[in-house]
């Protein structure tokens, strides 16, 4: 029967156009792979007491709007995938419920707004961890889950389930290269000191620059995650060579038309 849901929880997912789906027992978060880890009032089961599942659903952020960021475009583009990720949740919550199963949708972002952020700079439970637990990817220095198909181009939200499903692994293999532009490229230097498996970040100036930009109608940055090597999508949009990001010299043409949109649209 769990097997079962699950095939059927996947077929939803791809009529509706969803092909990164991944699914995480909710016991996994009491035995950390790592540390830090999510304290126990961030776990799936102090926020839905009875919780067994979680379910976590993927899009893709499309690399050639991203690489305009900050942008008008960048902006619209990331409350797009927002609003598409809260809806199909909540509908496979929906969906869960009308088969007996006590489900609840945990919104995208689990925060008012970015400046609420900065003075406390957690949302009530991460997706990028459950996606790691669901073995959909591996976390980058740049505090961003990686993935085979769109390296940390991607967002996540997720399902809360007593139904039992079976579930993902994490991936032994570590998708970053540890290349360091996402360092490099990071305009406040938010990016610390890198330990395994991850870099220290300081979201005071990280959710400062999204503050700032926000002010101007181009909010997210997305820096880091545009400049990041890893990513089957490279090869589609021919994006392999990283100097392109190094400035005009490598692609006139596509640096152009990068400045062109940052132009318009925005302060």
């Amino acid at each position: 029967m769990s097997a079962d849901l699950r095939r059927k929880i996947i077929e939803r997912c791809r009529e509706w156009g969803i092909e990164m789906v991944g699914f995480a027992s909710a016991d996994d978060w009491d035995d950390p792979p790592f540390e830090p880890w999510p304290p126990e009032q961030f776990r799936p089961k102090a926020i839905f007491p009875g919780c067994r599942t979680v379910i976590v659903l993927g899009l893709p952020v499309t690399l050639p709007i991203l690489e305009t960021s900050p942008s008008i475009w960048y902006q619209e583009l990331y409350k797009n995938l927002n609003a598409q990720l809260d809806e199909r949740a909540y509908q496979l919550s929906q969906f869960l419920n009308g088969l007996g199963h006590a489900s609840v949708y945990v919104p995208r972002d689990g925060y008012g707004t970015v400046e609420l952020l900065k003075e406390n700079p957690y949302a009530f439970f991460s997706h990028r961890h459950a996606a790691y637990l669901a073995g959909l990817g591996t976390f980058g220095i740049n505090n961003m889950l990686l993935t085979r198909e769109y390296g940390p181009r991607q967002r996540f939200v997720s399902v809360f389930t007593t139904a039992e499903i079976p579930s993902g692994r994490p991936m032994e293999k570590q998708l970053c290269v540890r290349c360091m532009r996402c360092i490099k490229a990071c305009p406040v230097q938010a990016i610390g000191d890198v330990e395994y498996p991850k870099a220290s970040i300081d979201k005071v100036k990280c959710t400062g620059r999204s503050i700032d930009l926000k002010k101007k109608y181009r909010s997210p940055c997305g820096i880091c995650i545009k400049v990041c090597p890893v990513g089957e999508d490279r090869k589609l949009f021919r994006r392999k060579d990283m100097g392109l990001y190094d400035g005009p010299e490598k692609d006139p043409e596509l640096f152009k038309a990068w400045e062109h949109v940052r132009k318009y649209g925005s302060l």
